[in-house]
């Protein structure tokens, strides 16, 4: 019997839609995110959004040494979904990025983003495509491609993940990676927004993650929980970007153990960083967090970033200056012969990754 015959008789045609795949919504979402991609374009992008891969022509440099990271969002999707608001995440994982190639004195040249999606509703994708684009123009970054996929199988409901890969550049004999660091340099901190990007899995625990309990407006914050929650990641790159030749060491305080894990990343060995917690303002959904879910002091600084969302290690006499360059930063303790197995001491007590020491 001839094929299309038997097409007819069939009573229903099993369709990609029909197994929870929409190619038309797909498409729909990609002319979106294409809008929205053009904007970050430069005109080192031969081939953006649209063709199999992108193409940057790659100039300009002495010595170039290209620099790469990758990272996802984390369960502070959790909030934007519990919220249904989408436009802040995209902001996290690009501010979260370039602050990680950042720390080596890179600059950010492209940006490509992983969306993993259950169910495609192409305006929650421009949403989160929107902050990935805002935050790449604010720092000259271009969003040069990406991938949107609708895994049914895979996430549930309205559960997404979101991953970023960012490229940057930095002359070899301007890589930053902490060998100079001594004795008696300066540290100075940089004040984070909130969480930023870690320690989610805790604070939903101790807070929630419906929209019923995030919408909670708290005294203390001035705003609702799930708005503080939200509050994007900061980037600091346009700041220090300047005086990058006065840096020493630069730490990204994210997750692998906040300052306890991070700082020391930055440190040759033999040597620790002093920290007086007097010297920065710990901003109040920190205290509240632990005030509600009783964590011990010394779980709050390995897990979260307290308030210090970047360290800049410095000879003594530059670090004023480079204090200056950043609202609210300053120094906040000093590096020190390590004694002992401690690589962190705050306010007398010693940390390492590992255990507290």
């Amino acid at each position: 019997m001839p094929e299309n015959r038997m097409a007819k008789r069939g009573s229903r045609q099993t369709t990609y839609a029909g197994a929870g795949v929409d190619i038309n919504l797909a498409s729909q979402a990609k002319k979106r995110i294409a809008q929205l991609a053009r904007a970050t374009l430069t005109p080192q992008v031969l081939s953006g959004v649209g063709f199999f891969g992108g193409l940057y022509e790659f100039k300009g440099y002495r010595k170039p040494v290209l620099v790469s990271s990758v990272d996802s969002v984390g369960t502070k999707i959790k909030i934007a979904i519990a919220l249904n608001r989408h436009d802040t995440v995209g902001i996290d994982i690009v501010n979260h990025c370039i602050n990680d190639i950042l720390s080596s004195g890179a600059s950010p040249l492209f940006f490509l983003d992983y969306i993993g999606i259950g169910k495609l509703v192409p305006e929650r994708v421009e949403a989160i495509v929107s902050g990935l684009a805002k935050a790449c123009q604010d720092t000259g970054c271009a969003l040069i491609g990406g991938e949107t996929a609708e895994l049914p199988g895979v996430y549930s409901g309205d559960d997404y993940d979101l991953v970023g890969c960012i490229i940057g550049v930095v002359a070899k004999d301007r890589i930053i990676m902490g060998k100079d660091v001594q004795a008696g340099d300066a540290i100075i901190g940089l004040p984070s927004s909130g969480l930023h990007t870690n320690g989610y899995s805790l604070a939903r625990k101790v807070f929630g993650e419906t929209a019923s309990r995030l919408n909670v407006r708290s005294a203390e914050l001035g705003r609702t929980i799930g708005e503080a929650l939200l509050e994007p990641h900061v980037c600091y790159y346009g700041p220090l970007k300047p005086l990058l030749r006065r840096v020493k060491g630069l730490a990204h305080i994210t997750g692998g153990g906040a300052m306890i894990g991070n700082i020391p990343r930055s440190l040759p060995a033999g040597l620790a960083a002093r920290l007086d917690s007097a010297k920065w303002t710990v901003p109040p959904i920190f205290t509240l967090l632990q005030r509600k879910g009783r964590i011990e002091l010394r779980e709050m600084y390995r897990t979260f970033n307290m308030g210090v969302g970047m360290a800049v290690i410095c000879a003594p006499e530059n670090a004023a200056r480079i204090a200056r360059a950043v609202s609210g930063a300053g120094i906040i303790g000093e590096v020190a012969r390590q004694t002992g197995e401690a690589r962190v001491i705050i306010d007398g007590a010693g940390y390492r990754h590992d255990k507290v020491g």
